[in-house]
């Protein structure tokens, strides 16, 4: 059985009664997390060390939370309000931990679905995000890459791919649009302010993947990322972060052969949203 999971956030209780409803068997069944494992919710260092053990039973993408972990960790960015990974931080087998993370993707295609954390840009094809997302892993395990990139992975410029973007510029519209895209107009550009549900949508802006010509279009694509969204389930898109942190269910898809089965369990954490 293959199946797919929304963000997790640190909601390792959820996650274990998630994998008992499914019957989970690591030898039998493959999981594909969509992103944001750790960070808001109670438990991110169990969290992490459950996925760690599962190996290759589990592929795991990266969502800003993670990366918000490694940049912490590193010195390079201040821990927020309503963080929970300082305990992953103190832990003994802390670097165990980090060089795992740093081991996982940011974008996957499995089962016939295209998977990433948050959006493709309307410029992107299926095969071009795999690519451009290799870009980003090939540099998370490359420790001296990573330590420079970290300090200049935030921001919200450029606003718009290009094909010609080199360098810091070129990672970081990369990273923005795997791990932080809800909204963009007709032309990619980006917006990182509202947060809110498809009814938010600033003028001339749409969720990314309403964004007409968008070049992936022909390629199921499964992500996470937005709560305020919810589930949402068309025949080639896959909405799963339905708020568990938030108080939510946490969900996942059994994808297997063009059919498909939703499973959710409730999460008894209730907290306010945000990213």
């Amino acid at each position: 059985m293959h199946y797919l999971i929304g963000d997790i956030q640190g909601c390792c209780d959820a996650l274990e009664r998630l994998l008992a409803r499914l019957d989970f068997s690591p030898s039998r069944d493959r999981l594909y997390l969509l992103g944001d494992l750790v960070n808001r919710g109670p438990a991110s260092l169990s969290t992490l060390r459950r996925l760690q053990g599962l190996g290759d039973a589990a592929t795991c993408l990266l969502g800003n939370h993670d990366l918000h972990l490694l940049a912490t960790a590193a010195g390079v960015r201040k821990p927020h309000r309503g963080d929970t990974v300082q305990e992953i931080l103190d832990a003994p087998d802390r670097e165990a931990l980090l060089q795992w993370l740093c081991q996982q993707r940011l974008a996957c295609f499995a089962q016939g679905w295209l998977m990433v954390h948050a959006g493709v840009l309307p410029q992107w094809t299926g095969e071009q995000t795999l690519a451009l997302a290799a870009e980003v892993e090939t540099l998370l395990r490359d420790p001296r890459a990573l330590a420079e990139f970290l300090p200049q992975m935030y921001g919200n410029e450029p606003e718009q791919w290009s094909d010609e973007l080199t360098g810091v510029a070129r990672l970081r519209c990369i990273v923005n649009a795997l791990t932080r895209l809800r909204f963009c107009d007709a032309e990619g550009r980006m917006d990182f302010k509202t947060k809110d549900g498809v009814a938010a949508a600033p003028p001339g802006y749409m969720p990314w993947f309403d964004v007409p010509g968008r070049r992936s279009a022909g390629t199921p694509v499964a992500f996470g990322h937005w709560s305020t969204l919810g589930l949402l389930e068309r025949s080639d898109l896959l909405a799963l972060d339905t708020g568990c942190v938030w108080g939510g269910h946490l969900s996942a898809m059994r994808v297997d052969g063009g059919r498909r089965e939703l499973i959710q369990v409730d999460c008894e954490r209730a907290s306010g949203a945000g990213e």
